[in-house]
This record gives C-alpha cells, structure tokens and sequence, in this order.
C-alpha cells in the first residue's frame, strides 16, 4: 500500500481498501501468503532503538566545564601529595558521574513499556477459519477478530461491528470509551473521531467486531508515538544551563588568572617554580570544590521534601527545573478532573435538579431551587434515576479500597446517582426479561423488566432527540401523564449541552405481563417521556485551588487534551483558568485548526491560548516545542501513551503514578502518587526554594575563592610573599564547604515564596546586584586579610607561618558572618528567623572546633605549615568579619530603599 492510500484509511470503503491489501476478508490470507508478508514487512513489534554504547554514556558525563575544573583540581592536589583531598574530589566527580549514567535509560524503558501494550496472541482468520496466532506475526491483510477484553494487536479498519465499544483515552485522551462503526468518514476527520478504526494498544470494553490489519509494528499510532518518543530532545534543565554557562566562565576566569600570575612573576624575574606553584595556588584558591556536593546535596533535599508531598522525582536536576517552570500544560481527564464521570444535573417532572458529590463515591444530595429535596419523594426525579439504574450493564466494585468500574463510566454515573437518591439499597432490582443492547446507529439501549403491579415495563435510554421522536406523554412532577412538550425538553437539553454535560434521555413503557421478547418495534413508539440526565467528569476540587496558586504565581496553566472543545472549555472554566490577558476561557483551539497554522503562527496561539481540544500526540508534542521557542521552561502532565513524547520534549514531565501508563511514567522526569494537579503546585513550590538555597550557596561561596584569587594575585603584582599556600587555600575550601556553605541547603523557605513571579529563563545565574555583592565581600575579604598579614609581621612581630595562619583564620571568619548575611539575599537574616536553621549555627561551631585544630594541632602545622596564635590575632580577625556583616546589611538596606524590584533582584 502507497503512502498516502496508509493516510486515507478511515476514508476508504473496507471493501476497497480489501482490495488495496489483496485479501478476501471472508476467508482471510493464506499461510504462505503470511509467512510472505511477515518478511516484507517484519514482525508486529516496536524496533528497539539503537543505544549508545555504556562506556561512551559514561564517559560523557565527565564532558562538562564544572568537571573539567574539580579534574584539575584532583590533579592539582594530586600533585601536591594531598591524595586524601584529591581522593575526596574525585569522588565526588565520580558519584555525579554515575548518577547520571543510570538516569539515561528513561527513553528506552519508555519504549520498552509502549512494546509490552502488544497482546501476546490474538485471534485471525487465515485459510477460512478462526486460528490463534502470535500477535507479533500479523501482516498487513490479516484479518483480526476482537470481543470484549481484548486488547488490539495492530491498527484495524473496522468492517463488521457489533455494539463495539473502545477505550482510546491512554492514546486519544478521550475520557468515555467510544462507539466503533464501519462507515467510511470524511477525509479530514481527525484521529480521535475516526470511529471506523481501532488502534493497537487499545482496549475493547464492549461488543465485537472484525477488522483488517493495515499497519503493524513501527507503523501503528503507537509505533509512531514511541518514534516521537525517540526524537525528542533530551533537554537541559535551566539550573544545569546556568551551572554550565557559570562554569565555562569560570574555568576561562581562573586559566587566565592562573596564567597572567605565572607570566607576572617570571618577567619580574622571579623564580619559574616558585610562580608556577603560584599559580597553582591561585588556581586552588579560585575553584569552588564544594559547589557539586551542595548541587547534589540541595537537590537530594528537595527530592525528600517533595516525597513527603506525595511528588517522586526520577531525576536530580527536575527538582529545580519545578521551580523555574513558567508555563504548565496539562492534560485534562484524571489530571485536573476526578476521571469518574458523574451526573451533575437532572430535569423530570418539569423542574431541575441539581447534583452534589463528585466521582463514584454515593455520598452526595439532589437540590431543587438551591433546596435538599428527598428524591425518592419526587415521583418523576425517582422514575428517570430507576430507568438510569435499570437499564444498565456496569458494575461498581473495590480494588484495594478504591471504587472501579467494570463496564462503562457513563452507565456506572447513572448507578451512583440512583445510589445517591436511596434507590439502589432500596430493594432487589426487578429482574431483566431481555433487551436490546447498544448500537451507534440507533443510539439506545432497552432493557425489558418485571414490574411490581404484575405488568412488565420497558426502560430505554438513549439520545435525546431520537427519544423524543417516539415518545407521546411524560411524567409531570407529581406521577402523573401529561402532554409532552418537546420544545421544553428540547431547551433544556441544550442548557445542559451549554454547559458541558453529556445528555442522557429517559423513558418507559408498561407492557403485557406475558411479554418475554423485546424487539425494536416495541420501543418505536407509544413511550412516556421520564426526563433528562446530564454528566460531567468534574474537576478536582484542589485542583482549582491549585490553578488559582499557580496563576498568582506567575506561572501560566493550559489544558491540552484529546476531549471535546466545549468540555474542555466548560472545565477549564470551572477550574479557573486564564487567557494570557487575564480573561476566562473564550474558546478551545481544536487540533484542526492547529493542522493550519505555520510554525510562527503556532507560536502566538501557544502563548495566548489557555484550552487546546481534540489535540493529537504529535499536536501535544508542537505545542510544547512552540512554547519552548518562546522562552518559555514547560512542565507537561499526563497519564497516557498519548502524552508520552510531549512529556518527554517538555523541560520536566509529570506523570500520574495512580493513572498513568507505564509508558507515560517512563518518559517523565516526576510522578505524582496521588494523581493531584494540587501536589504539582507544591513541588513548584519546593523547587523555588532549592533554587533560593542554590543560588544562596553559590553567592556565597564566591567570595571566598574571589578573595583567595586576589590575595595570591595581590601579592604576585607586589613581589612580596604569598599570604597563604596551596594547601591552606585548599584547606580553606574543603572545610569551609562542609561546615558552612552545606548548611545553606537546609534554609527554610522564605515567606512570599509563592507570590514571585517566575524567574526568567535568560536571566543569568547570578544577577547584577550579587555579582556587585561578591566583587564588595572579595575586596573586604583581600583588605582584611592582607592588612592583618602585613600588620601582624609588622607590629606584632609574627612569623611567616604565624601571618598566614592569622590570613587563613580571618577568611574563615570572614566567610562565617557572610554566612548569615546569606540566609536571606535581599532581607536580613532576622527577618527569615534567626533560629530557624539550627544547622547554620552547629555548622559555625564545627568550623570553629576545625580551624582552632588547624591553628595548634602538630600535626596540623606538619601538613599544613601553620603555627600558633595569640588570642588578640583571634580578636582582629573577628573585627574584620564583623565589618563585612555590617557593610553587606548597609548593601542591603541601601538597596531595599531604591525599590522593591531593587531587593527583588537579588
């Protein structure tokens, strides 16, 4: 078959596209004609994708600036025989390492799991009879038998149907399984209303059918999805572009620093050696050894905090990447709606009814003008909930103590709402004599049962309009036959259609006691009228919370779903969500006008738009990439096959852990156990605050390998002595990291976390004002420390050994004020509360305990070529820190009093 005969299928008569595959459906292929076929075409099986070698993933995680930096630094230290210190540096570039090896596999086992939705058999005509056969041996031709259960090995064109129901919603996102027919369609009908096809992966949930195969393997709806699953582009996460961008430079900064040291001092004709081990010294001094321990410390953090709020991340770096989100795409069923059908409204009787109580559960009340009414007492409200609960196939049962449904949704809706009025536990059901099941050209099912006053009654549900055409009277509110008025029936119907709801219409007819058969004559006319059903999968209640946080945060929310365009504006409505000019929902962009629009055009209606309906995968997929185009760093949820390549294109994919397919979960980056749009909320909130700690560590840190830069640099420029060695800037770094800098990741959220605006993706790691700030504390930090250098050899008669211990001591300290000054960027540190991260304190103590065995330790003063002080050294270095917190807090203040969006910026 040609390529585009493949993309006209649902087009085609089935007898023509017969004749297209050369096949007698009747009799099906022959055995040598399969075995034929299943070498041209291969086996009905998802190709596994080729996969790097594991020697080259593992070493590209060593192909980054920051690594480069800590492998020199390994080799520095190497060097300088401290092989405890480049043992602990090397580690540490070794754990990153293999963490982010095992992390690579997500594509593939996503793939992997898209491979096991194939039935291992399934049933065939061949030779002109029925045969079981390995679904993976199917052929283009073949013809495939389904009945209820199955599972559809390979894509079908439909011929012979009977009472065929699908469920699509893992690959279509429709939230109700389909009706099947046979009929061709028009040729631009879109994917999830091509009615005459059942796709591979799906399942059948009612009646039977028989289709011919048309695309096996890599060729079906799924293959192609597990293709886009393939090709999506595995993105970096704002914090690794930032930490990337910062290392670059810094790795360029400190080759420079380091070289124009060396070069300094040789043309000052100072000793090739000795600049070198300057140099090296400049280059210790100025890596910042501990920032990959905090990165995975402070991430590790977050991962556990959002584990407690019921959010599981699958990758370090998405706990960041939550918080820097600037648009969430969501899908609609089971995500920001319960997934449980449910009857929102009903009119009999005349008057209308208004249901409470949401999903499956029977808890909840009927309301007749904003008042409790007792349905049972409602003789036409209790007569249309009976025929709902009468003329019914679904079952309601527990698995592991939640409500499931066996059958479908819609009809199990009708039961809970019989349930909710007392009249499912109010007695035994009268028996079923017979019926007449569903069929999507007539559109009603029937159902004939026994009747307490000796007759038998017909109950039939089924479109509102076909209903009306046989029915001759209806029940007024008080029981009683009245003249039927279509014309009110018909507006009410529309009012409910209005607002989203699926319409059900209601009737009965009472017949013979002796009547045992029911026939389609005998509900084509003469039928009262009981009234009208309407039903909603409602939003989750915590889920419009949820949006509403969102959106004063910032952070744009949109539906992209498979539904139908009204739904999903009526839910999106009720949700809350927001135009991108504050208004509500005007209208939903269907997938076909999506199919128009250029690359640039799709761009502006991603950016504008809050409700896309009818949306195919490869759709989900364009829009993430246009929203992305824009600037935009896009969380994606979903819980289906068909989300799949969208999630793992978007900067962070969230699948539902309850919901979810295997193959949706295997493409994400996170999993919400509770299936919550709520918890989502939560993890961005989580993932604000790890930024925060981040960029709190880095700022820093910075100063404290700036400083040490410009000390040896300092020196170098006037021909005097280093003011500390190698291996005491490496002290400095190692020991400040733990003690200090690691205690900023367990930093508590600060208040007004929520009510940012997100930050902008191009905005660089550190801001204006920090770098400002880290340029201040490193000048303070080379003041100080080469003031008491100089003073303490000058006036207090210190020895070499003794100025630099002082020198070391003074960064130190220094560098533990500037810790408080960290806690909070733009406020001061009371303002966060100044007990209410106890690990800073014990973390100051630690350093304190460290560095007075640094100062009189032998052994300290062997490895370390450092010697004792007296206790008015200690005094001077603890002026010096004292000055840079107060100078940082006047730098604070001055700038708070510029303006909100002054401090914001820090």
């Amino acid at each position: 078959m040609d390529r585009t005969a493949a993309q006209h299928i649902h087009h085609l008569p089935a007898a023509e596209l017969a004749g297209l595959l050369e096949v007698d459906v009747a009799r099906g292929l022959g055995g040598e004609e399969a075995r034929r076929r299943l070498k041209l075409h291969g086996f009905n099986r998802l190709t596994p994708r080729e996969r790097m070698a594991p020697w080259r993933r593992f070493a590209l995680q060593f192909h980054q600036p920051l690594v480069y930096i800590l492998l020199g630094a390994t080799g520095v230290t190497f060097y300088l025989a401290e092989y405890v210190d480049a043992g602990v540096i090397f580690a540490v570039v070794l754990v990153n390492a293999i963490v982010g090896y095992l992390q690579e596999a997500k594509a593939e086992k996503a793939i992997e799991a898209l491979a096991r939705l194939v039935v291992t058999e399934s049933t065939v005509r061949r030779d002109g009879r029925k045969q079981r056969v390995p679904s993976e041996e199917l052929v283009p031709g073949d013809v495939v038998l389904l009945q209820a259960g199955d599972r559809v090995p390979a894509d079908l064109r439909l011929f012979r149907v009977k009472n065929l129901q699908t469920d699509e919603s893992a690959l279509t996102g429709e939230s109700v399984p389909v009706a099947k027919h046979a009929n061709p369609l028009a040729l631009d009908t879109i994917l999830a209303e091509r009615r005459n096809q059942a796709y591979a992966g799906t399942l059948v949930t009612a009646g039977t059918a028989e289709g011919v195969v048309w695309a096996t393997g890599d060729r079906t709806e799924t293959g192609r999805i597990a293709t886009l699953i393939a090709e999506a582009v595995e993105l970096s996460t704002p914090l690794t572009r930032k930490i990337a961008q910062f290392s670059r430079l810094l790795l360029w900064v400190i080759l420079g620093l380091a070289a124009v040291t060396f070069f300094i001092g040789v043309s000052r004709g100072e000793d090739r050696v000795e600049m070198f081990m300057a140099a090296v010294a400049l280059a210790v001094g100025a890596i910042p050894e501990g920032l990959p321990a905090a990165v995975t410390i402070t991430l590790a953090l977050g991962v556990a905090r959002m584990a407690r709020r019921r959010a599981i991340i699958r990758k370090l770096p998405a706990v960041e990447t939550l918080g820097s989100t600037t648009v969430i795409c969501s899908d609609k069923t089971g995500t920001l709606t319960e997934n449980q059908m449910t009857v929102q409204r009903v009119w009999a009787g005349g008057l209308a009814y208004e249901v409470t109580g949401g999903g499956y559960e029977p808890r909840g009340e009927f309301r007749c003008g904003g008042h409790p009414v007792a349905a049972v007492e409602q003789p036409a409200l209790a007569e249309c909930l009976r025929a709902g609960l009468y003329c019914n196939d679904a079952q309601l049962g527990r698995e592991s103590g939640r409500l499931v449904v066996q059958g479908d949704p819609t009809e199990a809706a009708l039961i809970v709402a019989a349930q909710k009025a007392g009249l499912a536990t109010a007695g035994t059901a009268p028996a079923r004599v017979d019926m007449i099941p569903f069929e999507s050209e007539h559109m009603f099912r029937a159902t004939l049962h026994d009747h307490p006053d000796g007759a038998r009654m017909i109950y039939k549900v089924g479109a509102v309009e076909r209903l009306l055409e046989r029915c001759h009277d209806q029940l007024d509110d008080a029981g009683r036959s009245v003249p039927l008025d279509r014309d009110a029936v018909r507006r009410e119907a529309e009012a409910m259609a209005a607002e989203g709801l699926r319409v059900l219409g209601f009737a009965r007819r009472a017949v013979a006691a002796d009547q045992d058969r029911l026939e389609h004559e005998h509900v084509a006319a003469g039928l009262t009228f009981l009234g009208l059903q309407g039903l909603l999968d409602p939003p989750r209640a915590d889920a419009v919370t949820a949006v509403a946080r969102c959106q004063e945060a910032g952070i744009r929310v949109k539906m992209i779903t498979g539904d139908h365009a009204l739904t999903a504006r009526v839910i999106a409505t009720r949700i809350g969500l927001k135009e991108a000019d504050g208004a509500a929902p005007r209208a939903a962009v269907t997938g076909k006008e999506l199919e128009k629009l250029s690359d640039a055009e799709l761009e502006e209606t991603a950016e504008r738009t809050a409700v896309f309906a009818r949306i195919a995968p490869e759709q989900k997929f364009r829009l993430v990439q246009a929203l992305q185009a824009r600037g935009h760093v896009v969380a994606m949820t979903g819980d289906g096959v068909n989300d799949a390549p969208a999630l793992k294109q978007a900067d962070i994919g969230i699948a539902m852990g309850i919901t979810g397919t295997e193959v949706a979960k295997g493409a994400t980056d996170m999993l919400l156990t509770d299936d919550n749009f709520a918890t989502i909320e939560a993890a961005v909130e989580e993932g604000r605050g790890v930024f925060d700690n981040l960029t709190k560590f880095i700022v820093w840190t910075l100063p404290t390998n700036g400083g040490e830069a410009l000390l040896i640099l300092t020196a170098i420029f006037l021909g005097v002595a280093l003011p500390a060695l190698p291996v005491q800037l490496l002290w400095v770094n190692m020991s400040t990291a733990i003690f200090l800098g690691l205690m900023l990741v367990f930093e508590p959220k600060e208040p007004g976390l929520m009510r940012r605006p997100p930050r902008d993706p191009r905005r660089p790691l550190l801001t204006y004002p920090l770098l400002m700030r880290t340029g201040l504390v490193s000048l303070l930090m080379l003041v100080g420390g080469f003031a008491l250098f100089h003073l303490e050899q000058a006036i207090a008669g210190a020895s070499l050994a003794e100025a630099r211990t002082i020198v070391v001591n003074t960064v130190v300290i220094v560098e533990s004020f500037y810790l408080l000054n960290c806690r909070s960027l733009a406020c001061p540190p009371w303002t966060v509360g100044f007990f209410s991260n106890r690990w800073i304190f014990a973390g100051i103590g630690g350093m304190l305990l460290a560095q007075l065995a640094f100062t009189y330790l032998p052994v300290m003063h062997r490895l370390f070529h450092t010697a004792p002080v007296g206790l008015e050294a200690w005094f001077h270095s603890l002026l010096v820190g004292l000055a840079v917190f107060a100078l940082v807090e006047f730098e604070k203040w001055a700038r708070h009093r510029r303006g909100p969006l002054a401090a914001a910026d820090s």
